[in-house]
């Protein structure tokens, strides 16, 4: 199997403004061109597309607008976690010898459809994202003694994390005490404790390793992946642990040869605040029961270690482009190019991903 490097990328602002889904796409994918050594369009022999958006044949779409022909051309779908999935397939398609380099783009607008899943009857008229995470968040405080102001501070930390990258959706600090008085979205959940749905693109350029020195002299090399569905219904999921998140950490780890103890940096979805410190434990990052106090440290101390760019809570979650900007995030990191945002000295850096109160997720290990 071939090695396979991230060796460009591009973000766009992440906003609340109604563009289209092709100009998204397109603006992020120009960045790449922009700021990839060597790269022209003949190059590329693969474009697939991230998104939650109705919109059809993006992949070829975006193909044409940005001058590319290339062999392989589809759009990926999987919910929240789209962008990740699709970063997959672009690693399958170099590591199979299928493609030696391949464009991944993601992107969605606000309100798009993705947030909520028809299919799933078991969710009644509870079917927004709100209700699964209010049951979370109510077996967590059940179980664990979880209390509110553990759950604000990972808001507060995320927002203020997201101070620091420029393309964040909100760049406003908000205190524990704002969190924890702001409206309740149902009885056991605030809305400052929410991701926010928002406009926005984010885009990698993989290739093999025989090409990667071709375009940056700092490949970031993806070695471990770990996925794992376990249902589409929320009937099927726990309420006090991401089980999937469990399986494709560990299968993450395997694959990369490390351990959790190993990693330097995290990009955790964080779609609201009872996700991190569910997944902190998931990922062992952390002893289990221990994710409140190991995030409430965090904060204390102004370690970025986890959701350096901010979270999906700070940062936003436009779903098709969430996954992609994680990995976008991480390259910086291990790259020494994340500025302000900088965790000294990182070499192994990792991408929790997940859809649909976490009943799939992807794992990805990089490291430098």
């Amino acid at each position: 199997m071939k090695k396979v490097a991230v060796v460009g990328y591009g973000n766009t602002k992440f906003t609340k403004d109604e563009l289209p889904i092709e100009s998204l796409l397109l603006e992020s994918t120009k960045q790449v061109f922009d700021t990839t050594k060597n790269l022209s369009q003949d190059l590329i022999d693969g474009v697939i597309v991230s998104t939650n958006d109705n919109s059809k044949y993006l992949g070829a779409i975006l193909s044409e607008l940005s001058g590319i022909k290339p062999k392989i051309s589809h759009t990926v779908e999987h919910l929240c976690s789209s962008g990740s999935n699709a970063a997959v397939s672009g690693f399958s398609y170099i590591a199979s010898g299928l493609a030696d380099t391949v464009l991944v783009t993601g992107a969605d607008k606000i309100g798009n459809p993705g947030q909520i899943l028809e299919w799933d009857k078991s969710r009644g008229e509870f079917d927004h994202p709100i209700y699964w995470a209010s049951m979370f968040t109510k077996a967590h405080k059940r179980q664990f003694s979880t209390t509110d102001e553990e759950l604000a501070i990972v808001s507060a930390k995320n927002h203020k994390q997201a101070m620091d990258n420029p393309n964040a959706y909100s760049h406003k600090p908000y205190t524990i005490s704002e969190i924890m008085n702001s409206k309740n979205v149902t009885d056991d959940l605030r809305i400052l404790e929410c991701s926010y749905s928002c406009s926005g693109s984010s885009s990698i350029l993989l290739t093999s390793e025989e090409n990667a020195k071709k375009f940056t002299d700092e490949p970031i090399w993806i070695s471990g992946i770990g996925q794992k569905t376990n249902s589409a219904s929320f009937t099927k999921s726990k309420l006090t642990t991401l089980s999937s998140t469990v399986t494709a950490a560990i299968d993450a780890y395997k694959m990369a040869k490390t351990t959790s103890q190993e990693i330097d940096t995290a990009e955790i979805h964080d779609a609201f605040s009872v996700c991190e410190l569910m997944a902190v434990e998931d990922l062992s990052l952390t002893e289990k029961n221990t994710g409140a106090s190991y995030v409430r440290n965090l904060f204390n101390t102004e370690d970025r270690k986890i959701n350096p760019r901010g979270g999906l809570i700070g940062a936003g979650h436009p779903l098709g482009a969430t996954g992609i900007s994680q990995i976008v995030e991480i390259t910086q990191q291990l790259q020494n190019k994340a500025k302000k945002r900088q965790i000294s000295n990182a070499k192994k850096g990792l991408v929790h991903n997940m859809s649909a109160a976490a009943t799939s997720s992807t794992v990805l290990i990089l490291e430098s």
